[in-house]
């Protein structure tokens, strides 16, 4: 009986283990998975306490149009109500608790913006159709700022898009291309969020323990605490099948043999790899120097041009790098102010952008609870700031060298509270800040090949899953695009005849088309 070894176990791991034994008849007990760390869910983590202050990362958003993610969630079932699948659990939420921001941006005065415009000025939107319009062939190796001028990057539009997606200036013009082409059906609900579904507590426990506790039911072996340093390879200079799988596991090495009829599924790179946690009183301390996680791809691209290059992604901290924190609170006080403020309740409101902020700061306070063991009275809310090297308006250092207390107290100073209620807020929060050095990574420059294909080139048991590997026309940093990796390689590996759904193309409905239009040229 064929075996399926699985390195990593971020959602795309999780997902290609699912799609194994739903799609390509595998027995959980044949399936293993191996993860350097102790918990499961890649970039997909959550964790802390209600005292001591709980941590996120990050969290992604979902929409209507994520066809192989709902597709996998919809054979899963909510750890609450076994009768109740993921994908029912998600659209519900959308259903009853949808986003409708009115206070998306606030400026340096604070007070709300006015989004019914985009801001564009008539260069503006010639170049972002030209953008648009450009093969992506065309693009390698080009920055966004290649192909739009300054005023552009000072429009609502802008402000709008970078930080509900995290893109720099400096970033991909080839990925800010594919994701104005892959959302331009959001165009008309963009500043009030409408469109954007969210799963129902945050996604460790929404997505990563009901997909753990579906395949540990059926005999899957997830090894913690174990690193996969290298594979080897039958002989042959262009050798596409893995024989050999090198392990450390509790300080011993340890080699597996790989049958010709096994599977091997590499999630290559992490954007959360070194992330480096905080207090609420110190600084997140300096991230490693060297990166474990992407040491297995550079060993395994070296001398093969098919593999891709991991150097166009792990080498340029300071362009792929940002902060976020999270906000434990057993006071309703920031909650309350929150809501007369945007005028929306806690988890309509959406994200809330500080467009004079020096670190470009971003909050959200999302439905309570966020956490399915989170206590009565005590809620969390998350922020994050994409310009973490900069001194800040208020607090004299850049993000990355402030405590907890300093970011609130910075978060503070944007918004229009009283005194006393600024003073509640500070004597009766948590702040744990996280810096991540490669959160961005996959939005760096690149050129056609850097990512590997899913399947490389003359590939018999080898198949690349998650951010780090290429699909043609999806978007990174999306759960949709590592969940469609993952498919993809069962899939092509297997040789199935049923394939993953194609990539939604609104930019070929002219329905979509001048609705976006539309949007464009209000105001």
């Amino acid at each position: 009986m064929a075996k399926a070894y699985l390195v990593g176990s971020g959602i795309a791991a999780l997902a290609a283990a699912t799609f194994l034994i739903r799609d390509g008849g595998f027995e959980g007990a044949d399936i293993h998975l191996f993860e350097e760390q102790r918990a499961v869910g890649g970039s997909l983590d959550a964790g802390g306490t209600p005292d001591a202050g709980y941590t996120l990362r990050g969290g992604r958003m979902f929409e209507a149009e994520f066809r192989c993610t709902y597709d996998l969630l919809s054979g899963i079932p909510t750890l609450d109500d076994p009768s109740v699948t993921v994908t029912e659990e998600i659209l519900a939420g959308h259903e009853d608790f949808a986003w409708d921001d009115i206070a998306r941006l606030v400026d340096g005065d604070g007070k709300i913006v006015d989004t019914t415009s985009m801001g564009f000025s008539e260069r503006d939107r010639l170049e972002l159709v030209r953008c648009l319009a450009t093969p992506e062939g065309h693009l390698d190796d080009k920055r966004i700022t290649d192909c739009f001028g300054e005023h552009f990057f000072t429009t609502n539009f802008w402000f709008m898009w970078c930080t509900t997606f995290a893109f720099q200036p400096w970033h991909s013009a080839i990925e800010f291309r594919r994701y104005l082409r892959r959302f331009v059906h959001l165009f008309p609900e963009f500043a009030s969020m409408s469109g954007i579904h969210r799963t129902r507590y945050n996604q460790y426990d929404s997505l990563v323990l009901p997909l753990t506790a579906w395949l540990r039911e059926r005999g899957v072996t997830l090894h913690t605490g174990c690193r996969v340093t290298d594979l080897g390879f039958a002989p042959g200079v262009r050798s596409g099948t893995v024989r050999t799988l090198c392990l450390s596991r509790g300080g011993h090495d340890e080699k597996i043999a790989v049958a010709p009829e096994d599977l091997v599924f590499v999630t290559n790179g992490s954007m959360t790899d070194a992330s480096s946690l905080g207090s609420h009183t110190s600084a997140p301390p300096p991230a490693p120097r060297r990166s474990d996680a992407w040491l297995l791809w550079h060993r395994l691209a070296r001398g093969r041009e098919n593999f891709g290059n991991p150097g166009v992604f792990d080498k340029r901290v300071q362009e792929s790098r940002w902060e976020s924190f999270t906000v434990t609170t057993k006071d309703p006080a920031f909650l309350e102010a929150l809501e007369e403020f945007s005028g929306r309740p806690t988890g309509k409101g959406g994200l809330m952008t500080f467009t004079d902020s020096a670190w470009l700061l971003t909050i959200v306070a999302n439905r309570q609870p966020v956490y399915r063991d989170q206590p009565d009275g005590v809620s969390v809310w998350w922020g994050y700031g994409l310009r973490p090297d900069r001194t800040g308006n208020h607090t004299p250092r850049p993000m990355t060298m402030c405590s907890g207390r300093e970011i609130l107290e910075e978060v503070l100073h944007h918004l229009p509270f009283d005194e006393r209620t600024v003073a509640r807020i500070l004597e009766t929060s948590t702040v744990v800040p996280c810096v991540m050095p490669y959160i961005t990574s996959q939005f760096l420059t690149r050129r056609r090949g850097d990512r590997p294909e899913v399947v490389p080139e003359g590939s018999v048991n080898l198949a690349f899953v998650g951010q780090f590997a290429e699909v043609p026309d999806d978007v990174v940093f999306t759960v949709e695009y590592s969940v469609r990796t993952a498919w993809t390689a069962v899939a092509r590996l297997l040789k199935l005849d049923g394939q993953p759904p194609e990539v939604y193309k609104g930019h070929h409905d002219p329905h979509v088309l001048a609705a976006a239009l539309e949007t464009m040229h209000r105001g």
